[in-house]
């Protein structure tokens, strides 16, 4: 019902930014709460930030407070991550979920396909 597509990803270094995009496919856009997640080989995948269905509210995890910034536009089907102060330690893939209801992202329903984050020292 919800495609998926993340772009903006890149080869950064230290202390620049990034913003990554997640445009949205299908129906009911502004139905889903959607989040940011990011994985490297090796780790399992982790929470990086939530943002509910109206962009009213968000999370994010501790790691990333501060820096990273989600957003929503639903008139445009598109989720944010402004990504700041990037770290090499944020080097991974970053995939974009719709949540199942408008509030939670515990169990995602949908996933794009990744887009690769790099930040050299």
């Amino acid at each position: 019902q919800v495609q998926l597509v993340e772009s903006g990803g890149g080869l950064v270094q230290a202390g620049d930014s990034l913003r990554l995009s997640c445009a949205a496919s299908g129906r009911s856009f502004s139905s889903y709460a959607m989040g940011w997640f990011r994985r490297t080989p090796g780790k399992e995948r982790e929470f990086v930030a939530y943002i509910n269905w109206s962009g009213g509210s968000t999370n994010y995890a501790d790691s990333v407070k501060g820096r990273f910034t989600i957003s929503r536009d639903n008139a445009k089907n598109t989720v944010y991550l402004q990504m700041n102060s990037l770290k090499p330690e944020d080097t991974a893939v970053y995939y974009c979920a719709a949540g199942s209801s408008p509030y939670s992202i515990s169990n995602p329903h949908y996933w794009g396909q990744g887009t690769q984050v790099t930040v050299s020292s």
